[in-house]
């Protein structure tokens, strides 16, 4: 791993691999080191040079300072509709994308975004066009607040956790992922993660920064509409935490984008699924050839 200043930050990150540059956007509070090893193998496999990074407030990346909203105020907006107060929004986020590949020397990449980082993929490509030869948008939404929300029951499921501190840190983590995940669901990996991620970096107010540039965010869909890059979206049919309806949004909007679906993947990436997933990213990036 190694670390550079990028957008007036510091952003942390790794490369694997060589050929066509690849850029990973991870999701919400989530670290380099969670996207799955074999995943990455396998994209590297494909003759992909893999970048992945800690988004700002995230893993090692630049912490932010200031008081992120209560989970009342940011609900509140949620379902309102409303602005929330954030100290950044998506489109910053997408700029530190940028800025990243430009101290990298890097032209243009394949940009493949997660949940979250899906969103941070879209403003990336809206906003930096020339950056993106291809995108990927996994488990995400348009950010129009109909499509892709959050079931009422994850909701209420969730709200019955105990507020994330080092001592409940990892009960929550691992519970959460039980919360969100497919059938496939396996708690040895979810532990797995969870420790390692909280060994590398605790940052529980740079989530909630994180949930409120989500929410501070415009809705993307007319932007979307003017993409001309190969687009690829991929979601589960049994996401709880953003809905399917979230994917075949962005499909819609996307002008010939690809959509596909699994029925048996939750918001996660089921081990016996991301082969599949890596092949459709390989195919997509080959579109832009």
């Amino acid at each position: 791993m190694a670390s550079l200043q990028a957008n007036g930050i510091t952003i942390e990150y790794e490369e694997q691999g060589s050929g066509e540059p690849l850029l990973l956007i991870m999701g919400l509070g989530g670290q380099l080191i969670d996207w799955p090893q074999d995943f990455v193998d396998k994209l590297a496999a494909k003759g992909f040079r893999v970048i992945r990074f800690d988004n700002r407030d995230a893993g090692l990346s630049t912490e932010f300072t200031g008081k992120p909203p209560t989970t009342r105020q940011m609900a509140f907006a949620a379902l309102t509709g409303r602005t929330p107060t954030a100290a950044y929004r998506l489109s910053d986020m997408a700029t530190d994308a940028a800025a990243l590949l430009d101290a990298l020397n890097i032209e243009q990449a394949h940009v493949v975004g997660i949940s979250m980082g899906g969103m941070i993929a879209q403003a990336l490509t809206i906003d930096h066009p020339a950056k993106v030869r291809s995108l990927t948008s996994i488990m995400s939404m348009t950010g129009d607040r109909r499509h892709g929300k959050p079931k009422a029951s994850l909701l209420v499921k969730g709200a019955r956790l105990p507020e994330k501190t080092a001592a409940t840190a990892h009960q929550v983590g691992v519970e959460m992922w039980r919360l969100i995940s497919g059938p496939s669901f396996d708690p040895a990996e979810a532990a797995r993660i969870t420790d390692a991620a909280i060994a590398r970096s605790f940052r529980p107010a740079g989530n909630g920064r994180q949930t409120a540039a989500i929410l501070a965010s415009p809705d993307r869909t007319a932007a979307l509409q003017q993409v001309t890059v190969p687009t690829l979206v991929v979601h589960g049919m049994v996401d709880p935490l953003v809905q399917h309806s979230g994917g075949i949004a962005t499909a819609k909007a996307v002008p010939n984008s690809r959509l596909l679906l699994f029925n048996d993947m939750g918001h996660d990436m089921p081990t016996h699924r991301r082969q599949e997933i890596v092949d459709a990213i390989a195919a997509n990036a080959a579109r832009a050839k």
